[in-house]
């Protein structure tokens, strides 16, 4: 199909918001008090939830179905079933009996897991559209990871082909990437809370230095590579954190948590929320603080959140958020090879420091024009700064001179906001959901690199009067706009078989204005050369992207899904303007590709739940580091437009309740779950020598989780293994690092981790306790090229947590 063609059909399909012939149901649901209540699920059986009633107990929905047998459910009360015929428009108001007894944790679990499937997205949420593509739920709040600590391997243990850092034991920061994907500070991917954009700068510096807490989260959504119609052109696709909500049914409800762990860790969770008429709140607390597993790696965080609420009418809501996050923590800096091999937790950097201010906020307003169109506007910004400091000399083994200190200041300010509009009408007699959009983004960040203290605490005063000769010199003003406009159309051409075509247009203007440095200095310290090189660099640039989904269900416990999209990611700031002794830059182009998906996922007989898919990506001018000889026969590390990438691949989710199969005890949840993803890779284009037919970095060939988890009445248990074979940090597939004792370039050895853990409830208390690492393991995941390195970044040996939470 030729662009013109496709543009054309893409219109046609948005055409549609007009008046459809669906019929609407809507109702009240109460206790048999006559008390409304609010968060009541009303499903389809066949088809999955429909919609979920508000602090009035109301709900409404449309459909084109002559006949539906609803499912009413709500934790507290008797699941109520409802056959209905709908001819037109028709008011079913219901009442739900309490429950006759309390139930334990494990029934409680049992509800929502097993009585429906609730591990993926639905086609449609809200303002969203998600059908024919991969997506996975992670529910936290069933989760029996070490939450305090937002340990990744634990909580996305259920994520098929995740790669991730380990690299600290608080969870500081996220890092996580799949498919080929550089998993630093998750920047692959459009990161957002409850919808927004959390990052420094989606476009220019797309790096997530602040994570929300697991412990206030409800669920994770992960869309993976086709999500960049709707959430942006990342190759990764979206990670959304979405939070609690306000108790719908208290005014007042507290919740504290506190953790005590190995290596002096300690962490408080306390949040307060509820609901008051037409106002709705909730809000948390979050304090870490730890001596970390090497010396020289303290930490403290302190984290704010606020979520306020306000009911205008029933079809109409708005919302403001804010969200504060400040941290300090010691880096022990990276390790060369040998001194891994002789001490994997040693440290001989004492003076680097790493800070962190993060400040976010939201404004949504959420309308219902009518039961068929849905509409919400978020205006976001963000107001923060990352600071580093310390000594990093490429040399591991040097020991720490006591001068001056490299200091990279950032500065980000921007704000933006995204509209959306979803349709449900007809289209050729067929049900039809469409979905148009736009997103405006403005930032104005700074990047400033300069002489720190010589001091050994965290002062990031720049001490360029002290030391104008320091040799590592810039200061970058970076302003850029993001204008964007998107649409999705769901084309149900029958009961079973749906297609999505979508578009997305974007629009990028950046900047970089500044100066950089180049100062030589002899043996004795003597300047000799001296020179500001000045950039003023403007980069429009302007493109369409499109996909194409569809999905195929013969029933209503089995799904094909199939998607393709093109993907984008620009030049980041970081790419092309600090100063970096480790390594060169050349002119950077921005990389482009197509990501594509195909599988089937579903239950089968209420025992086995499956998704198995597979996948392939197209990289070009994949930006990564080689090795570059030098005259006097030296090498250097060189950051580059490498080549062209293929990367495919098989991932699978099997989720086997043994309960269900032999056991049939409801006061016993026993699942086995096994996450598998087998990828090749290799450059199959470049211009440098000795990288055609080479693996691409940051892709394990073999990629395992696998657990078991057992629950009887109150108490839960959870044994989780992880296996990922070996990888390699660089392009040139350096199984040894050839410029010496860096550390920076060389394989990333294959590595197993046990974790175990447990938890025990009795009314309003409950008890968490973990051990990770189990076996004790040495490894590593990660060979850093600047911070917090350079060099190996050691991964935490044996560790265990206890926590206490007081629900009231």
């Amino acid at each position: 199909m030729k662009l013109k063609d496709y543009n054309i059909l893409i219109i046609v399909l948005f055409l549609g918001l007009i008046v459809s012939a669906q019929q609407k149901v809507s109702g009240v649901v109460t206790s048999d008090l006559g008390e409304p209540l609010a968060d009541v699920e009303i499903y389809d059986k066949t088809s999955g939830k429909l919609a979920q009633t508000n602090t009035k107990g109301y709900y409404e929905f449309s459909t084109n179905k002559a006949n539906l047998t609803l499912v009413f459910f709500s934790y507290e009360f008797q699941i109520k079933e409802v056959n209905i015929n709908i001819e037109k428009d028709v008011i079913i108001n219901q009442t739900l009996e309490p429950l006759g007894e309390q139930l334990s944790a494990v029934e409680i679990t049992a509800r929502k897991t097993k009585v429906f499937e609730l591990s993926r997205l639905k086609d449609v949420e809200e303002t969203a559209i998600y059908a024919g593509k991969k997506t996975e739920v992670i529910l936290v709040d069933q989760s029996m990871a070490n939450m305090a600590t937002n340990n990744a391997r634990q909580i996305y243990s259920q994520v098929a082909g995740l790669n991730i850092f380990q690299n600290d034991d608080a969870g500081l920061q996220l890092n996580i990437g799949g498919r080929g994907l550089d998993p630093n500070r998750t920047s692959n991917f459009n990161t957002r809370q409850n919808g927004y954009d959390i990052s420094a700068d989606v476009l220019g510096y797309p790096e997530s230095y602040y994570t929300p807490p697991a412990e206030a989260l409800e669920e994770i959504q992960v869309v993976r590579g086709a999500a960049s119609l709707q959430y942006g052109t990342q190759f990764g696709g979206l990670v959304n954190f979405k939070f609690k909500s306000p108790n719908a049914n208290k005014p007042l409800e507290f919740l504290t948590r506190n953790t005590l762990g190995s290596n002096g860790l300690y962490t408080n969770f306390t949040s307060v929320s509820g609901t008051k008429k037409k106002w709705s709140y909730y809000t948390f607390f979050n304090y870490k603080k730890g001596d970390g597993f090497r010396p020289n790696s303290e930490f403290e965080s302190k984290n704010a959140f606020v979520h306020l609420g306000y009911h205008l009418s029933e079809k109409t809501k708005i919302s403001g958020e804010v969200t504060y996050l400040k941290y300090l923590s010691q880096q022990p800096g990276g390790l060369s090879d040998a001194m891994f091999n002789e001490d994997a937790f040693q440290s001989n950097r004492e003076r680097n420091w790493f800070q962190v201010n993060w400040m976010l906020y939201n404004l949504k307003l959420s309308h219902k024009f009518s039961d068929k169109t849905n509409f919400s506007f978020n205006f976001f910004g963000l107001n923060a700064e990352r600071n580093a400091l310390g000594f990093r000399e490429n040399r591991q083994d040097i020991p720490d001179n006591n001068s001056e200190r490299d200091l990279i200041k950032g500065e980000y300010k921007n704000f933006g906001f995204e509209a959306r509009l979803l349709n449900n009408y007809t289209l050729f007699g067929k049900k039809s959901i469409g979905l148009i959009g736009t997103k405006f983004y403005k930032a104005n960040n700074r990047s400033i690199q300069g002489p720190g203290s010589d001091g050994s605490g965290p002062n990031f005063d720049l001490q360029t009067e002290i030391y104008p000769n320091y040799q590592n010199q810039s200061n970058f003003k970076n302003p850029n706009i993001n204008l964007a406009f998107f649409g999705e159309n769901i084309l149900y051409l029958n009961e079973k078989w749906s297609v999505t075509p979508g578009f997305r247009f974007e629009y990028i203007k950046t900047e970089s204005d500044g100066y950089s440095k180049r100062i030589n200095l002899d043996g004795a310290g003597n300047v000799i050369l001296n020179e500001t090189e000045f950039s003023d660099n403007i980069n429009e640039r302007s493109f369409v992207l499109f996909g194409l989904g569809a999905s195929y269900k013969p029933n209503d416990k089995t799904e094909f899904y199939a998607n393709a999209s093109q993907n984008y990611r620009s030049v980041t700031f970081s790419d092309i303007n600090l100063v970096n002794p480790n390594f060169a830059v050349r002119e950077l182009i921005d990389e482009t590709g197509l990501t594509a998906d195909f599988g089937v996922r579903g239950v089968y007989k209420k025992v086995v739940s499956y998704d198995i898919s597979a996948f392939s990506l197209f990289y070009n001018d994949r930006i990564g580091i080689t090795l570059e000889t030098q005259s006097d026969n030296s090498v250097r590390k060189v950051r580059d437009n490498i080549g062209n990438a293929f990367i495919f691949g098989l991932e699978s989710l099997i989720d086997l309740d043994i309960n269900k199969l032999f056991i049939q005890d409801n006061r016993i949840r026993f699942n086995y779950f096994l996450n598998t993803s087998v990828i090749h890779s290799e450059y199959v284009q470049s211009d440098e020598t000795g990288i055609k037919g080479n693996r691409v970095e940051f892709v394990p060939e073999l990629n395992i989780k696998t657990g078991l988890r057992f629950g009887y009445d109150d108490f839960q248990a959870n044994v989780q293994y992880s296996y990922l074979s070996d990888q390699f940090s660089d392009a040139t597939n350096s199984n040894s690092d050839p410029l010496g004792s860096s550390g920076v370039i060389g394989v990333i050895p294959s590595y197993d981790i046990l974790d175990i853990s447990f938890s025990y409830s009795y009314k309003n208390i409950k008890l968490e306790a973990g051990l990770n690492n189990m076996l004790d393991n040495t490894y590593f995941t990660r060979r850093a090229t600047g911070y917090p390195g350079p060099g190996i970044l050691t991964s935490p040996p044996r560790n265990f947590y206890t926590t206490l939470e007081l629900k009231f």
